[in-house]
């Protein structure tokens, strides 16, 4: 899922979209896997022995977990995009109820990232943006490739700025 052509602005263009790290879906992937194995194992065990019925609640169960663990967390990283234009910065989420922020990259005022080590491991990261306004910074988190995001947020940030430097009290 990209940025929707109807909710681009007149000259808008899309530079870079991403989700978050796939490093997200391996507890859903865990939980499907354990709750399948026991299910199949459970189901295959009580077949004969206590009738058909208690088999069947076994895979009902293991297929409500399933959707709760596996499907519902795989959907929202699908939905969930962080979209760079060049002239802004969109994030969208949701599943049903879809809601996003948006800051214009001339009020960018400062563009920084984080990795621990598993983040270093895996080539993510969070990607952390102050802007012109009185909320707290958007942390965008389990970024991929985190360093070209990084370059590739700053350059477009100096760009919009007309190349120019920010005045710094260091500079005054």
């Amino acid at each position: 899922m990209t940025l929707s052509r109807k909710l681009m602005i007149d000259g808008e263009s899309i530079v870079v979209t991403t989700r978050t790290h796939i490093k997200v879906l391996f507890v859903p992937f865990v939980i499907l896997l354990v709750v399948a194995g026991a299910a199949g194992f459970l189901a295959a065990t009580f077949w004969d022995k206590a009738g058909h019925k208690l088999s069947w609640v076994f895979v009902a169960l293991a297929l409500a977990l399933i959707i709760w663990g596996s499907v519902i967390p795989f959907i929202r990283w699908l939905s969930w995009t962080y979209t760079v234009t060049n002239k802004r910065l969109v994030e969208q989420r949701g599943i049903l109820t879809r809601s996003g922020r948006v800051i214009p990259l001339n009020r960018i005022n400062d563009v920084a990232f984080e990795k621990n080590l598993n983040d270093r491991i895996l080539g993510c990261g969070t990607l952390i943006i102050h802007d012109a306004s009185d909320q707290a910074g958007l942390e965008l988190r389990d970024i991929p490739r985190i360093e070209a995001m990084h370059r590739t947020v700053t350059n477009l940030v100096f760009e919009v700025n007309g190349g120019r430097q920010q005045a710094t009290d260091e500079s005054i």
